[in-house]
């Protein structure tokens, strides 16, 4: 008689899409590592509209459509709450692992004997999208009370499980650090694949930053902007940019190139690929890795973050990094043994690369380009400095390697 394992789980993962995101690419990795560490998964959507990440485990969704007005909303609300139950009790789950803010009220309020795990992505204080009457429901009311129902809370990063501590006041037993994890070896792997020839040359022969992720108004990529502008006018005309993903603020980028004068290089004006443009939009890549992996230097110049994979992934990829030391997950990153509560206010060449005043949109603005522009003027100019950081950045990233960060999972279930 074969003894069933009681270690291995009926897991159900909940998020609400599964379109082009950082939380949205943690939900799937963790439920491919939940799977072939013997946990029998099933990952479950509001809806399957969009699938970016496809998956080999069972897949089911709400099928609850949104609907307009106040009435309606709520009318939603409750429909998808009560189908989150019927999930629950149909595939059996022992441990319900919800990813995003939506799908953490459905899982705390469909609650039942299953144990119910929120992994929390993002900052509470600092997202500019919990705004207005109903970003003060949300963060006064709504988390605040909800959470304290949670088995477990898991934050990506050190700084967001303290802000949870000290914003809604839960118990410290119950909210955990578990970062990302990152496949070191498959990203080395996919780096290496080849670029088209004429971007291949933009790389060989041109200093190029790169930055990574999607393009919307808390990644700041807007700011980069005047960053490259700065350099250009002291006469690092060769210096380029690159960014990768697509988003809403990219017709405010393209008008802000034309503002600077900076030259704009996209697929989508028909113009052939060339080495004399200055900022390139490349769009969304299913493999970011092979451009990563070319770059002078990386860029994140992100308002507030969570856990930042487009950081760790540069590392992996054996690129230096600058970042802009947000709220959270740089610091926690690149200088690991300085406190929480340390900002850069001026350049702080840390252990693991770059932190830099945060761009922030305003008055201060200018004088943080300035500081933007003489560090990395001096990165670019300083090619044993970049030597350095790369054999530092990667030994950092082992940190994050799956089997690790995995043991710290099965802890919590």
């Amino acid at each position: 008689m074969v003894t069933p394992d009681s270690t291995k789980k009926k897991i159900l993962l909940l998020t609400p899409h599964l379109t082009f995101g950082g939380a949205e690419r943690v939900f799937h990795d963790h439920g491919e590592a939940f799977a072939r560490r013997g946990h029998q998964v099933t990952e479950c959507l509001f809806d399957q509209k969009v699938i970016a990440f496809p998956t080999q485990n069972a897949l089911v969704s709400l099928d609850v459509p949104a609907r307009p007005g106040v009435p309606g909303k709520l009318r939603t609300f409750w429909e998808r709450v009560r189908r989150t139950g019927q999930i629950k009790k149909a595939t059996s789950a022992q441990v319900c692992i919800s990813h995003l803010e939506g799908a953490d009220y459905l899982n705390l309020l469909s609650k039942g004997p299953e144990r119910v795990i929120l992994c929390i992505h993002n900052s509470k204080r600092h997202d500019p999208n919990i705004r207005g009457a109903v970003g003060w429901l949300r963060r006064t009311i709504l988390m605040p009370q909800l959470y304290q129902r949670a088995d477990k809370i898991v934050c990506v990063s050190r700084d967001l499980r303290q802000e949870l501590l000290d914003t809604f006041g839960l118990p410290p037993e119950k909210v955990v650090t578990i970062n990302n994890f990152f496949d070191v070896e498959g990203i080395a792997r996919k780096s290496r694949e080849a670029l088209p020839p004429a971007e291949e040359e933009l790389f060989a022969t041109r200093p190029v930053l790169l930055a990574s992720g999607r393009l919307g108004p808390e990644k700041n990529q807007l700011a980069l902007l005047p960053v490259l502008a700065e350099l250009h006018r002291r006469g690092q005309t060769a210096t380029r940019l690159v960014l990768l993903g697509d988003g809403p603020v990219r017709p405010q980028l393209l008008a802000r190139c034309r503002e600077l004068g900076l030259r704009a290089w996209q697929a989508e004006d028909g113009q052939p690929f060339g080495p004399d443009y200055d900022v390139y939009f490349l769009g969304f890549q299913t493999n970011p890795f092979r451009y990563l992996a070319r770059a002078t230097v990386s860029l994140l110049p992100s308002l507030t973050e969570g856990f930042p994979m487009a950081l760790c992934e540069s590392m992996a990829c054996r690129v230096p990094v600058a970042s802009a030391d947000c709220p959270t997950g740089p610091r926690e990153i690149l200088a690991p043994q300085t406190p929480a509560s340390q900002y850069a206010a001026a350049p702080e060449w840390a252990e693991f690369g770059l932190l830099l005043p945060i761009l922030t949109p305003g008055p201060g603005l200018p004088a943080a380009v300035s500081v933007w522009a003489d560090s990395l003027s001096t990165l670019l100019a300083d090619p044993e400095l970049r030597r350095r950081y790369v054999a530092k950045a990667h030994e950092r990233v082992q940190d994050f390697a799956p089997d690790r960060i995995m043991q710290q999972w099965e802890a919590v279930l």
